[in-house]
């Protein structure tokens, strides 16, 4: 086994370790402490499943990096994505509004040349925080949509708006996902190593260029694809869309984890002396799965094991920065996921086969795209040493409630009605409360599948959505992973009594599935309040 690069100084792992052995999982509250705006770094993975690390039970993948955050910070046994999906989790971690109050924009899965979702001057966390004092900055995905939705996106002149019209300082990101082109990284406007000679064009409808394609040549490619995710083949690999041109901007697969390390690094480095607030977005497990050399074979379950192992490097190699330059102890690190686990999805990469009796989402229901519990429960872990106090919380935490969380963290006042559902969690986080401070959350898959959870309750409406509704283009409406979003009848659970929603209640407790149904369509019609442009006077609070 491959050492940890994560290396913590002053030994405080001993007492870490020997508390969990000796059972204490959960910490005496601690007492209220003073801070002064920390640096804060969110390590957000891609389709990470709640079972997909060694700290929630997996035996045959070894996370050792992200073990020694959660041992040494406080794991959440009940933390939502607000979606099941990348782009609406996104947005609800940015905006801490959940995805669908969204009316204007579009907030499902976009793709590489779709407009921006959130509007320019809009309240975010980055913007939050920007306001604070912090430098902020994006390294990795973005998927939150490009350029204003009025002209086509020109990814050969300056790109915007995008993230730096939204609150970031610094953006270093690809633009959708590592399966739609274009394939390239932008480095804040401007699209890196492009030839001029050499323009870049994108299209999802038609093919524009004379590249070929996964359908044309499955003879080049490295894995074998369904025909959505057959168009031009870059770097060996076929992709939903088609890309022309570009070709010495295109991205190595295989570099991506490397470049994510290497520009996280250089931000934290050139920002040391200022509180920060970094944005990861890492790639995998997102298809397609690819790996350095160094990482194939080193789990036990095929493909998608290594990719995990290969995140577990990453945040080993930007924690080890965080120690080198004496931050660690000044930083609030959150690492999680924006939704849960699938393993075929798209390419033949033989996850299926090589699972190995790997339970990607633990023992709970579903994955990705549907909204059951292992479809938007995921890892979430909070960690900043001597704030946050060791332990093992049961509170429930949704991504939305980040931003209202930081802000109460570096005392900022959020304006009314602005941020619908954002709760702050800082009390839950530095252990002044073993009250859950939230009680509902929300749930959203595809195809306009929702559910929502009170308490142990759960409740799934009946849907009439069109299948695979909002999933990008290509999508074939008739795909298995797909067929699952769409609900036939209520459903009702208890959680507490069938974590694995196997017992639907629904005909049992009508007047519970009622007053939920009441609940649902409440929270669906509260509005959101512009937050557009002019913000109040005193929105920035204090110094």
């Amino acid at each position: 086994m491959r050492k940890s690069s994560f290396t913590p100084a002053n030994k405080r792992w001993l007492g870490v370790f020997v508390g969990i052995l000796l059972g204490h999982h959960e910490s005496s509250a601690a007492q209220p402490v003073q801070y002064s705006k920390p640096n804060i770094v969110i390590l957000l993975t891609d389709d990470l499943g709640y079972g997909d690390l060694s700290c929630y039970g997996a035996t045959r993948i070894h996370t050792p990096n992200v073990d020694r955050l959660a041992a040494g910070g406080m794991r959440f046994t009940q933390a939502y994505a607000p979606a099941s999906t990348c782009t609406p989790s996104r947005y609800g971690l940015l905006t801490g509004n959940y995805a669908w109050r969204e009316k204007a924009r579009q907030t499902t899965i976009l793709d590489g040349d779709a407009p921006l979702a959130i509007e320019p001057g809009s309240l975010t966390l980055p913007e939050m925080l920007h306001r604070a004092g912090y430098v902020t900055g994006i390294v990795g995905k973005w998927h939150l949509g490009l350029g204003d939705g009025q002209r086509p996106v020109d990814f050969n002149q300056d790109i915007k708006p995008g993230p730096l019209e939204v609150g970031f300082d610094y953006a270093h990101i690809i633009p959708a996902t590592v399966d739609r082109v274009p394939c390239v990284w932008i480095h804040n406007h401007r699209v890196v190593s492009l030839d001029p000679k050499d323009p870049i064009s994108v299209s999802y409808l038609t093919n524009i260029s004379h590249d070929p394609t996964g359908l044309q040549r499955p003879d080049l490619l490295e894995m074998p694809a369904d025909t959505q995710h057959s168009g031009t083949i870059v770097d060996g690999i076929s992709r939903i869309g088609y890309m022309k041109g570009g070709h010495a901007a295109r991205w190595k697969d295989e570099e991506l984890a490397r470049t994510v390390v290497d520009q996280s690094i250089a931000f934290i480095e050139e920002h040391k002396n200022k509180s920060f607030f970094l944005y990861v977005g890492m790639f995998e497990p997102h298809v397609p799965r690819t790996a350095e050399r160094r990482f194939i074979g080193t789990s036990q379950c095929g493909l998608r094991g290594d990719v995990i192992e290969q995140i577990d490097w990453e945040t080993g190699e930007i924690m080890s920065t965080l120690d080198r330059l004496n931050l660690t102890d000044n930083t609030l690190v959150f690492f999680t996921s924006d939704n849960g686990p699938i393993l075929f999805d798209g390419y033949y990469d033989r996850s299926l086969e090589d699972a190995n009796g790997h339970k990607p989402a633990g023992n709970l229901r579903g994955w990705k795209y549907l909204v059951y519990e292992g479809s938007t429960r995921v890892p979430f872990i909070a960690y900043w040493p001597g704030k946050v106090p060791v332990s093992i919380s049961d509170q429930m935490f949704c991504l939305s409630d980040v931003i209202a969380t930081c802000a109460a963290l570096t005392d900022q006042k959020l304006p009314e009605g602005v941020v619908k559902d954002s709760l702050n969690q800082l009390p839950v986080m530095l252990g002044e409360t073993r009250k859950s401070l939230r009680n509902v959350e929300i749930e959203q898959g595809i195809s306009g599948s929702m559910a929502v959870r009170e308490g142990d309750w759960k409740y799934i409406p009946s849907n009439t959505g069109n299948a695979a509704g909002g999933m990008g283009s290509g999508t074939n409406p008739n795909d298995p992973r797909f067929a699952a979003a769409i609900i036939r009848q209520p459903l009702l659970f208890n959680l507490a009594q069938d974590p694995d929603e196997t017992n639907n209640l629904a005909a049992h407790y009508p007047k519970q599935m009622a007053e939920l149904a009441r609940l649902l369509k409440n929270i669906e019609g509260q509005n959101v309040n512009s937050s557009k442009t002019e913000l109040p006077i005193d929105w920035a609070g204090s110094d």
